[in-house]
C-alpha cells in the first residue's frame, strides 16, 4: 500500500529512474538549497532509499506524472539517522524537477504522504527541515499545518557551510487535516 493522488503516482524506484533522478538533482533550481550530488552520490541516495523501503516498507517514493509517465521528483517519509534536538523522528521531504514546481504538486504529494504517515503508519509526529533561505519549502511546511520548532545546524554539513543552518517544523497526528 502506498499514497496516491489525482495527478501523481507515488511509487517505488526502478532501475531506469537513476539517470533521470540524477538529471533532476543536477538542475540549478533544485541544487540551490541542497549540496550538489555527483551521479555516484545520486545513485547512493537511491540505494539508501531502497534500503529504507526494504527495512520499513515505506520511504521516499518516486513521483510520476499520471498523464505523461515522467519521473518528476520524490516525496516521502524516512527515519532521520542523525541526532538533533527533535530526533528521533520521521521526516517528510520532497523534491521536484524545475518545470513541475509551482503547480501544487509538492503539496498534493505531501498531503497524501502525511495522511499515509498518520492513518496507515499511525505516526504521532512528522517533522521536516530545510535551510532558512528555502522559503518555498518552509512555506509549504506551514501550508501543510506544520509548526516551526526552531533552528539547528545540520550535522551532515561542515562548520561554515552556507547551508548548514536549518529550520525545523513538525506536525502532530491530531493536527493533520488542519492545513490551510
Amino acid at each position: 500500500m502506498q499514497p496516491d493522488t489525482p495527478r501523481l503516482y507515488l511509487r517505488q524506484w526502478r532501475a531506469e529512474d537513476r539517470a533521470p533522478f540524477f538529471a533532476l538533482n543536477s538542475e540549478p533550481a533544485v541544487q540551490r538549497y541542497l549540496t550538489p550530488l555527483t551521479r555516484t552520490g545520486s545513485d547512493a541516495m537511491l540505494d539508501r532509499i531502497d534500503a529504507h523501503f526494504a527495512e520499513n516498507g515505506w520511504g521516499f517514493w518516486a513521483l510520476e506524472d499520471r498523464r505523461s509517465g515522467a519521473l518528476i521528483g520524490m516525496c516521502g517519509l524516512a527515519h532521520i539517522p542523525w541526532t538533533a534536538f527533535f530526533t528521533p523522528a520521521v521526516e517528510i521531504g520532497w523534491r521536484l524537477s524545475t518545470p513541475w514546481q509551482g503547480k501544487g504538486l509538492a503539496r498534493e504529494a505531501a498531503e497524501a504522504v502525511l495522511a499515509y504517515g498518520f492513518q496507515t503508519l499511525r505516526l504521532d509526529r512528522i517533522v521536516s527541515f530545510t535551510t532558512p533561505a528555502n522559503t518555498a519549502s518552509w512555506g509549504l511546511m506551514q501550508r501543510l499545518g506544520m509548526h516551526k520548532m526552531g533552528e539547528f545546524d545540520h550535522p551532515g554539513l561542515p562548520e561554515g557551510h552556507p547551508l548548514r543552518r536549518h529550520v525545523a517544523y513538525e506536525i502532530h497526528a491530531p493536527e493533520a487535516g488542519e492545513s490551510s
